[in-house]
């Protein structure tokens, strides 16, 4: 049975889509909203998927020390003084807390790069996704923490937009 663990769950849409695609899987959400988790545990019920989901109010993994085969994320990635210039409907409807990624946009990377290689089983494999011109910075963050690049995954306009990481170091 694979496991999937997805950081910063939010509405729950990363993990319901992999619970989804692996009819086999269990699956782990983690926020620090607790008004999230409700509504990913509601979506998950709603889609057929609540007795294969569980929701933990957290910060990040920490509290988790088993080796998750798939882990996903998407962390907040903004530079905090650029929120208020977004899009009004992304700044004023998102949750600061999931929009904010500190001075730098790099904050939450940080911890999570941080907690990542505990986290994977030997052959897991991670896929986060990045912020327009941070995958240099990311991808740094990981290999620091002793993950490899596999692959990064550029969006429709080929900018880099998630990262897929194993543990170990590329050699």
């Amino acid at each position: 049975m694979r496991r999937v663990l997805d950081l910063g769950t939010g509405s729950g849409c990363l993990l319901l889509a992999a619970l989804t695609e692996f009819p086999e899987a269990f699956g782990i959400g983690v926020d620090r909203s607790p008004h999230a988790l409700a509504i990913a545990a509601g979506n998950a019920a709603a889609l057929g998927l609540g007795g294969r989901a569980a929701f933990l109010c957290g910060d990040w993994g920490q509290a988790l020390r088993a080796g998750f085969d798939i882990v996903l994320g998407n962390p907040p990635y903004i530079e905090t003084a650029a929120i208020d210039g977004l899009a009004p409907e992304v700044a004023r409807f998102e949750p600061r807390d999931a929009l904010d990624g500190g001075a730098d946009g790099l904050a939450a990377y940080r911890a999570v790069m941080a907690g990542l290689p505990a986290l994977l089983a030997p052959y897991g494999i991670a896929v986060i996704e990045l912020g327009a011109g941070q995958a240099a910075a990311v991808s740094a963050l990981a290999a620091a923490h002793g993950l490899h690049v596999q692959a990064q995954i550029p969006d429709l306009a080929g900018i880099p937009r998630a990262l897929v990481l194993r543990p170990g170091v590329a050699k």
